[in-house]
């Protein structure tokens, strides 16, 4: 009888799993893309409404070019891995968000953007910003605001579909999609784990490329990113995601395949 329920829970796990799109790994998905598209949008509204979002038209219009440039690369690789129906119901927006203590950006599934201008210095320039936009985008396509909205409606709410989860704890269940859409103050607390940053890291690289930017800027962007942080940070085995000088070492080692992606604008 064990063994019976044991076999009917696994392959309930396995129901409840799917794919990562290119890289093939297996991730817990509990709620449906239609779903989190709609709730990230609404989430996503609220965002841009307290703002401030920034006035500086060349920021603005910075992070709109390399967004932009970006979705096409991004939209451009799916459809030659015949996968655009992984991008179903993605409606891109791209926004600047006026806080210069920030050192953030986000990209919530279904292509909603923001860009926080405290990370603007370190960016320094649009192949900095590329970097960063490309990066977060990646975390959307690769389903991981999903997998991590998931993952707390397993710890917090008990896995309760979404639906059921915003009827009756509509408040926890928006907490938990800010936070799994990597959304707030409290940057540190928030980070993706390592898997996820990986791949984050991985497929940002290429989607960088394809848009024409040089994707060996990655390296000098996480250096100047590394130079910033704080010096008491905890060590890589205490932390769920990579140090700065574990990601730069797998930088490196991803940039033969991003270049072959590179044609300069």
């Amino acid at each position: 009888m064990l063994r019976k329920l044991t076999l009917v829970a696994s392959l309930a796990f396995l129901a409840a799993c799917s794919t990562v799109p290119i890289t093939g790994r297996r991730q817990l998905s509990l709620v449906s893309d239609s779903e989190i598209n709609t709730l990230a949008a609404t989430q996503y509204r609220d965002v841009i409404a307290k703002g401030p979002l920034s006035t500086n038209s060349q920021q603005v219009n910075m992070v709109r070019t390399v967004g932009q440039r970006i979705q096409a690369a991004v939209e451009t690789y799916f459809r030659q891995q015949n996968a655009s129906d992984q991008l179903a119901g993605y409606q891109w927006e791209f926004n600047v968000i006026q806080d210069d203590k920030q050192q953030n950006a986000w990209c919530m599934p279904g292509g909603k953007v923001a860009v926080y201008t405290g990370i603007l210095p370190i960016t320094q320039d649009e192949n900095g910003l590329a970097v960063v936009m490309s990066h977060e985008i990646a975390h959307a396509v690769a389903k991981h605001g999903s997998e991590r909205m998931s993952q707390g409606l397993v710890q917090q709410l008990g896995g309760q579909a979404l639906s059921a989860a915003l009827s009756t704890n509509s408040a926890a269940t928006q907490q938990i999609a800010l936070q799994a859409f990597g959304v707030g103050s409290q940057v540190g607390l928030l980070k993706y784990g390592r898997n996820q940053e990986s791949e984050a890291d991985h497929l940002g690289l290429i989607f960088m490329a394809m848009a024409g930017y040089n994707p060996d800027g990655a390296i000098t962007f996480w250096q100047r990113m590394d130079a910033r942080e704080n010096q008491a940070s905890p060590p890589e085995f205490l932390s769920t995601h990579p140090s700065n000088g574990t990601r730069i070492a797998d930088i490196q080692r991803e940039l033969p395949e991003a270049r072959k992606y590179y044609k300069p604008r």
